[in-house]
């Protein structure tokens, strides 16, 4: 049997008390997935040639566009190509969607704030190293992908990130602005992680939080919004949390590859001894997020574990 169980009548999903439009950008739902390729020495923007050929080898056949606004304005070439194989259906017709690199600049590690560092589970004890050595960075981002479904989008962002890390040999640490996670450059370049277990595994952050003076804690993702999709969130007591993490991960991709089949009032199997156990249900309801930035998200009451002013 699936992870989930559907309830009927589906309750609608309550919308949330902030415009969408006040949202952090970075989570705003099909908004820009932007990443950093951070490195230790400044380099240079690969040729249009050289990332023609790494480009559609990874994301299939692209043409380099021309950029404009403010990218066209700056003094260094941006790197921009339109993604032929990726077409995004819009309200005036369809299109390719973009991917662009801008050059190589100074790294502000300063901007990144303490409780984004604290939950850089991936690297936590290499943190402030890799963030102290890395003085120059690459932004990269796509641009017009919200258009496209959110499996295709997924597996897009992922293989430009895999042909930048190719295209970039020098990045030691890959930052994602839409998450807060910093993953190490040749974790990803093992290739080890497949398909689209690539972006919950990099793209997606399971962070924890504990409650101030209580037991209670907290455990929600970072990055499902991206794809039109629901984040997570947990809160509870007396559980093992990382029992909740390895749960919270398993629901993303599974929420990921259904194209969110969770509605509100439908209950997910829990945890018994760390593992999965169909006999015990948490139900699932739309709140407002607990920790910012400030989102909808999909939140788990855990039972006899579930901490707050709940409906069971």
């Amino acid at each position: 049997m699936g992870l989930f169980k559907k309830k009927k009548p589906e309750k609608a999903r309550p919308e949330t008390e902030s415009p969408l439009e006040q949202m952090d950008p970075s989570v705003r739902p099909g908004g820009v997935f932007m990443i950093q390729l951070l490195m230790k020495e400044r380099c240079e923007t690969p040729s249009v040639q050289q990332m023609t050929e790494v480009l559609t080898r990874h994301i299939g056949r692209v043409e380099a566009a021309e950029p404009s606004g403010e990218m066209a304005s700056s003094m260094e070439r941006v790197a921009l190509f339109a993604a032929m194989e990726h077409i995004g259906k819009f309200s005036n017709g369809q299109g390719p969607v973009q991917v662009s690199a801008m050059p190589c600049d100074t790294f502000h590690p300063e901007k990144i704030d303490e409780m984004r560092r604290s939950q850089m589970w991936d690297v936590l004890d290499d943190r402030d190293r890799i963030l102290s050595e890395c003085k120059y960075c690459v932004f990269a981002n796509d641009m017009l992908a919200g258009a496209l479904d959110p499996l295709e989008r997924a597996n897009l962002d992922m293989d430009y990130l895999e042909a930048l890390l190719e295209l970039y040999p020098s990045c030691e640490a890959v930052y994602f602005l839409n998450s807060g996670k910093l993953v190490r450059a040749e974790a990803i370049r093992s290739g080890e992680v497949k398909s689209l277990d690539r972006y919950i595994r990099y793209a997606v952050n399971v962070r924890f939080f504990n409650v101030n003076g209580t037991n209670d804690h907290v455990v929600d993702t970072l990055g499902m919004t991206l794809l039109y999709l629901e984040d997570l969130q947990y809160h509870f007591h007396d559980m093992d949390p990382n029992w909740v993490v390895g749960h919270a991960y398993s629901m993303a991709s599974y929420i990921l590859v259904n194209r969110r089949p969770v509605k509100d009032g439908d209950t997910i199997d829990g945890i018994a001894d760390g593992r999965m156990e169909q006999s015990i249900q948490w139900k699932c309801h739309f709140e407002d997020a607990m920790i910012q930035p400030g989102r909808p998200v999909l939140d788990v009451c855990m039972n006899e574990h579930a901490a707050g002013n709940r409906e069971n």
